[in-house]
Formats: C-alpha cells, sequence, structure tokens
C-alpha cells in the first residue's frame, strides 16, 4: 500500500478511533437490542448457535437479522473497495467508511424514542440491528483491504495472542506491542462508554459512535487529499 508519510501517521489513529466505535456499537446492540453483537460476528454466531438451543434470553431472529445485514454491509463495503490498486486503498477504503457514517447516523435517528421494553413488541430493534451491522459490515470490509497488521477494528482475538505469543516469556520480540495494547485498550474505552451512554439515551450512544466514526473518516480523507496536492 502506497501512501504518503502523513497518511501512514493518520491511518492507525484512525483506525484505533474505528476499534473504539465498534466498543460502543457493541454495547448498544448486546446490553439495549437483545443479547446480540452487530460487531463482532464471532461472539454472534455463538450467540445465534446458543439462541437455536433455546437458551433463555436470546432471539435467533435477532441475531440472524444482525449475521445477514453485517453480510450484506460486507458486500457493499466489498463492492466499494474492489477497483482499489496499491496506489488507491487508502481513498476508496474513505468512500466505504462514509457508508458506515450513513448506516450509523441513520440508526441514531432510528434510535430516538427507542427503550428495552420494546423489545418484544416493535420492529424498531431489528431496525437498529440492521443498521448497526450494514455500518460495521461496510467498515470490515475496507479494513480487510487495507490489511493493517493488528488494526482490524473488530476481532481481538488474534491481537490478545499475540501480546502473549510474541512477548519475551515466549521467547519472541514483541513486534507491535505498542499497538496491540492501544487497540485493546480502544475497544474497551469504547464498550465502557457505550454502557455508561446509553442509560442516557441509545440514540445519543449511537450518536456519539456516528461522530467518532465521521472523524476518523474525515481524518483520513484529507490526509489523503493533502497527500495527493504536495508537490511530485
Amino acid at each position: 500500500m502506497t501512501s504518503s508519510p502523513t497518511t501512514e501517521k493518520v491511518i492507525p489513529y484512525a483506525l484505533l478511533g474505528m476499534t473504539a466505535v465498534t466498543g460502543l456499537v457493541d454495547a448498544v446492540s448486546f446490553l439495549s437490542l437483545g443479547r446480540v453483537f452487530t460487531a463482532n460476528m464471532t461472539g454472534n454466531i455463538v450467540l445465534l448457535a446458543f439462541a437455536t438451543a433455546h437458551i433463555s434470553g436470546l432471539s435467533t431472529a435477532r441475531s440472524l437479522t444482525a449475521l445477514l445485514a453485517f453480510l450484506v454491509g460486507a458486500t457493499l463495503g466489498g463492492r466499494v473497495v474492489a477497483p482499489a490498486n496499491p496506489d488507491s486503498q487508502i481513498q476508496f477504503a474513505a468512500q466505504a467508511f462514509l457508508l458506515e457514517v450513513a448506516f450509523l447516523l441513520a440508526a441514531s435517528f432510528c434510535g430516538i424514542g427507542y427503550r428495552v421494553d420494546l423489545l418484544e413488541t416493535s420492529f424498531q430493534p431489528f431496525a437498529l440491528i440492521a443498521l448497526t451491522a450494514l455500518a460495521m459490515g461496510t467498515r470490515n470490509a475496507a479494513v480487510r483491504k487495507l490489511a493493517i497488521p493488528d488494526l482490524t477494528t473488530t476481532v481481538l482475538t488474534l491481537t490478545v495472542t499475540g501480546i502473549g505469543a510474541d512477548s519475551s516469556f515466549a521467547k519472541g520480540n514483541n513486534p507491535r506491542l505498542s499497538r496491540r495494547f492501544q487497540s485493546v485498550t480502544a475497544m474497551f474505552v469504547g464498550a465502557a462508554l457505550g454502557a455508561v451512554v446509553i442509560h442516557h439515551s441509545i440514540s445519543a450512544s449511537l450518536g456519539l459512535a456516528t461522530a467518532m466514526s465521521a472523524v476518523c473518516g474525515a481524518a483520513l480523507f484529507r490526509s489523503v487529499r493533502g497527500s495527493h496536492k504536495l508537490p511530485a
């Protein structure tokens, strides 16, 4: 992936911000939308299996909605970044991130007036699940295209594994140790923030996720535009 020094500096921070958004979105979905993950599909598939086994408090319909919407979002994101070459990957990824912002913005408006007691009697939670899963699927397709090590923005299993497996205790050399800890911290902070804000309003939580995602995407887009203006 070819990019300017400025863009190379911005990418990690933008993706760390998006990692925090992931934690915030999953806090909203798990705590307010019926024990479902709309960003972490590993967890969602496990919950779907539990729901299929008729575990109380879980819903096959909600988990399937999240999974299918995430797949649709990933398809949309994949189509956006498909034309990208190594010199234009970041520019196309920034366009996919705009789609994420649009879906999250729609979710924040959809969340106005939502209450947890509406979970079993309203279509609103399904709309919120679908919109947030669409956003996360779109973003994940773009991040996958960028393939920045230890900055997947969604899955931390391999990141945490790397912290241990590549540590000096395992006779490793601790590559990207700081970035790995930053990813874990960003997810933790985002989830904790989401858990706090949803006590006031799910719409506010999703609005915060939208704003954070927009700032990250705008920073990345601006860095790309700036690099194009540099003299040859």
